[in-house]
């Protein structure tokens, strides 16, 4: 059961800004991802798509504003209170990055170790089975097609049973069926009440979800984020 947080939101950003060297990449964002709820992120390559999910999950931390995640103001967070955050939030990097030199389900397990839980290994095949690569269970990494890792990487974010899925650019090396199958996982995981956040430049990807789900979508334009309009 999940649990209920202060003023019942995810992820909260009021007038947040976020820039280095006197350059300022994103400005004014004022954003709040209630739980459950899917939404797009989209913009042109370089607009700061990476770097707002890395604020999502405080690898970064705003030059000014406000940022929250699950009621907890990020900017007060001691080092073990952000990583015990981090293990509500799932993250689908691009590109996945496994440790070659071990198989599949045991770099699924790596976040249960680190996190000192148990590794149950019925639950591990249920979730392998779940996306589809129960029978690559002991395949090393480099033996991996694109689509079986990007499905690996999301089992992978999921195997703690996170409120929330992070994922940036998650079809962007796919095929377009290979790219309607891992969506279909993300809506599902949606449907049983996780919140989904999906940076994306794939404007077909992001019809294709709509008529699916209730997804909102935002853009990065001029530093700004806003919400897109009916025209996607």
């Amino acid at each position: 059961m999940p649990r209920r947080d202060r003023g019942n939101t995810v992820i909260e950003l009021r007038d947040a800004s976020y820039g280095y060297a006197g350059r300022m990449l994103l400005s004014g964002m004022t954003l709040t991802l209630p739980p459950g709820s899917f939404h797009f992120l989209t913009g042109p390559s370089g607009a700061g798509k990476t770097t707002f999910l890395k604020l999502c999950y405080g690898e970064l931390r705003p030059v000014s504003g406000h940022l929250s995640a699950f009621g907890e103001d990020l900017a007060r967070l001691s080092r073990d209170g952000l990583a015990r955050m981090r293990r509500r939030i799932g993250i689908v990097h691009q590109d996945c990055e496994f440790l070659d030199h071990l198989p599949l389900s045991e770099n699924l397990a790596l976040p249960l170790v680190v996190a000192g839980r148990p590794v149950v290994d019925d639950e591990l095949r249920e979730l392998l089975a779940w996306v589809g690569l129960r029978s690559r269970a002991d395949a090393m990494p480099p033996e991996l097609s694109g689509g079986e890792r990007q499905r690996g990487a999301l089992a992978r974010a999921i195997v703690t049973s996170p409120e929330i899925i992070l994922a940036d650019e998650p079809t962007g090396n796919l095929d377009w069926e290979m790219s309607q199958r891992l969506l279909s996982l993300l809506i599902e995981l949606n449907r049983m009440g996780k919140t989904i956040l999906i940076a994306t430049h794939d404007l077909n990807l992001i019809r294709t979800a709509k008529a699916q789900v209730a997804a909102r979508v935002l853009r990065i334009k001029d530093r700004q984020l806003q919400l897109a309009g009916a025209d996607l």
